[in-house]
């Protein structure tokens, strides 16, 4: 099958390349998918998408139109894409539920340990000759609470780390993991789990449900103090919310490696130029805040995993007329 890759970074050509045994022609293009670039995909059977690409109805029927059958996510989340209009012009739509729940279970706790112990900071201070240890205190992992909401895979691994650093554990998800409730994870409601932690940690889908769960009202029953992390999506946080937490104390720190206007800033260089998002730039004033750019996913063995399974819903696409992992409006999944 020909495949139109759109928003194509370097490592993506690289893994999908590696992946592609079947001998499908991969299009690369460095364009991210929208109305205006849909045309790109020229003549391809395929679209392979990433989270930021647009994938609204518009889109959806101009892909139909130039006579795309598949639309190939390589990611987990499917919110950018319409599937009722996907299925009304007749586009299978498919993606990679999992990669590697430990690369982003990981990152979630490298950001709660270095905006703790501000090992960043530290960084900074020693590379310009400053070892004063004034506003470098943390505190001990061990026998504080975390709040885990949602836990599927990733969440599941992240119950897993903090155990091992002697966390009590509290959770929320609609369903509850036995693998959680083996490792000692105790499921609470969502208020008791924002007034009992220390640290929340968001690992939960975007869903209507969950659509700015953590918003002023959430802000005001935490734990004065807390650390929120979300490596989850982006629009799970009001940020405009957020920054007030920040502002009156009631957040003591946060670590984000989403964030929910990312589209137009995250996988971009802006190095030489100014960050046109007035409410991210907002963020980055508070030296409590702790971005890092979606990263979270970007190991290895997720690269390796995403693209395998990227190829392998094509070749089943084109063998079977269903990928292996596919996406239906019907079930959301």
């Amino acid at each position: 099958m020909r495949i139109a890759v759109f928003s194509t970074k370097p490592y993506d050509a690289r893994y999908l390349e590696m992946a592609n045994r079947a001998g499908h022609e991969l299009v690369f293009l460095e364009a991210r998918l929208s109305a205006e670039t849909a045309s790109l995909a020229g003549d391809a059977d395929a679209v392979c998408a990433f989270v930021n690409d647009d994938l609204g109805a518009g889109v959806v029927s101009a892909l139909a139109d130039g006579g795309v059958r598949l639309i190939a996510l390589r990611s987990a989340g499917f919110n950018h894409v319409d599937l009722a209009a996907a299925e009304a012009a007749g586009i299978a739509v498919a993606r990679v539920p999992a990669y590697s729940p430990h690369a982003v279970a990981e990152h979630t706790v490298a950001l709660i340990l270095t905006l703790n112990r501000k090992t960043h900071r530290a960084y900074n201070r020693v590379r310009e000759g400053n070892f004063a240890l004034d506003g470098l205190l943390g505190f001990d992992l061990d026998g504080k609470t975390v709040g885990i909401v949602g836990t599927g895979k990733i969440g599941e691994v992240v119950a897993r780390i903090l155990g091992g650093f002697g966390c009590t554990l509290l959770a929320h998800d609609p369903v509850e993991s036995s693998i959680c409730t083996a490792l000692g994870v105790r499921y609470v409601e969502f208020d008791e789990l924002l007034g009992a932690s220390d640290i929340i940690t968001l690992q939960c889908p975007l869903t209507p449900e969950t659509f700015h769960l953590i918003d002023a009202a959430a802000l005001a029953r935490v734990k004065p103090g807390v650390m929120l992390i979300n490596t989850s999506r982006g629009a799970v946080v009001d940020t405009r919310a957020l920054i007030q937490g920040l502002k009156s104390g009631a957040v003591g720190s946060v670590g984000l490696d989403v964030y929910e206007e990312e589209a137009d800033l995250f996988f971009e260089d802006f190095s030489d130029k100014f960050i046109p998002d007035d409410v991210f730039a907002r963020l980055l004033t508070f030296p409590n805040v702790l971005i890092t750019g979606h990263q979270a996913f970007f190991t290895e063995e997720a690269l390796t995993a995403i693209a395998e399974t990227t190829i392998a819903n094509v070749s089943a696409f084109e063998r079977d007329g269903v990928p292996i992992y596919p996406v239906r409006a019907a079930t959301g999944g």
